[in-house]
């Protein structure tokens, strides 16, 4: 199967570079100093679960660079999604399919004003990956659950024999990924909410007791606002949210923590900033969320 991955950085680099490890061919579209870093010296993986040395890959910054593809795993910044969405088209012929990884919830719809609806597919991934240094993902532990949608999918299914031979990744497929997107929406809002405004690991926070009851309490403020907005999480899934935070690595810190330490644009707007904007929409209170949005917004746009 041909695969680009628009968006090389933890997410799009590990699981392309997995893919690639067990034949695909996968070309990716990064830039800056990680995309000459792939160039140069490959691509490089650090993680518990195996390291990786790529020495050769396909790296590019012009999708038109790049023949249409089977599948294309978009994995972009949310910030990024508009700008990333139009320059998709060389990647995308009859038969391509367009599989989003983003977090937040607004990925489908960004996407669907530049990609035919069916050819569309909407996913979320549990994997907390970073760019430790140019060309080197790092993967300190955790899940490693990867959800897609249209399970029927001839794309779809060639993506899981893939992983079934060796990606280290376990795939799921559900018929609506609605559900799967506002769950995993509510944790990682609490998850990146707390590291980042309180720069700490999960593990420092949770066995504060202060730490521990705010983001608790970011946690249950989107619970409340998935219920009002038609997208309740189960009751029996809420116990997921403590049993994923407690198996990561207790340094382990959200993107947007990393990113506000390098001093890099912040997905705040699509996340608790999300999160705040509905709370205000629907009359659900979000003092945990806002705080978290107000807070943060002066390091949201660095210079």
């Amino acid at each position: 199967m041909r695969i680009a991955v628009m968006g090389a950085g933890g997410i799009g680099g590990y699981l392309g570079g997995r893919l690639a490890a067990v034949g695909e061919e996968v070309a990716f579209v990064a830039r800056g100093a990680h995309l000459e870093a792939l160039r140069q010296n490959g691509l490089h993986i650090e993680s518990p679960f195996g390291d990786l040395h790529l020495p050769q890959v396909i790296a590019t910054d012009a999708p038109a660079e790049i023949d249409p593809v089977d599948l294309v795993l978009f994995t972009v910044k949310l910030y990024d999604s508009e700008r990333a969405a139009a320059a998709l088209a060389p990647l995308v012929g009859r038969h391509t399919r367009v599989l989003t990884l983003q977090n937040g919830i607004d990925s489908l719809d960004i996407l669907a004003r530049h990609v035919p609806s069916g050819q569309l597919i909407g996913g979320s991934i549990y994997v907390a990956a970073s760019i430790a240094r140019p060309g080197v993902i790092s993967v300190p532990g955790g899940s490693r659950r990867l959800v897609v949608e249209q399970a029927s999918d001839p794309v779809v299914q060639t993506l899981r024999q893939a992983c079934e031979r060796g990606v280290g990744i376990d795939i799921e497929t559900v018929e609506d990924v609605a559900p799967v997107l506002w769950e995993k929406f509510v944790i990682l809002c609490a998850f990146a909410g707390a590291t980042t405004l309180m720069r700490a690991g999960i593990g420092t926070i949770l066995a504060d007791p202060e730490a521990r009851l705010f983001i608790e309490q970011l946690r249950d403020e989107g619970l409340a606002v998935a219920a009002a907005s038609g997208h309740p999480v189960p009751e029996e899934h809420h116990r997921r949210f403590m049993v994923l935070w407690q198996a990561l690595p207790p340094e382990t810190r959200s993107s947007m923590a990393n990113d506000l330490a390098r001093g890099k644009r912040l997905e705040l707007e699509w996340l608790s900033g999300r999160m705040h904007a509905l709370g205000a929409d629907l009359g659900v209170p979000t003092p945990a969320h806002t705080a978290v949005y107000r807070a943060l917004h002066l390091h949201a746009h660095p210079a």
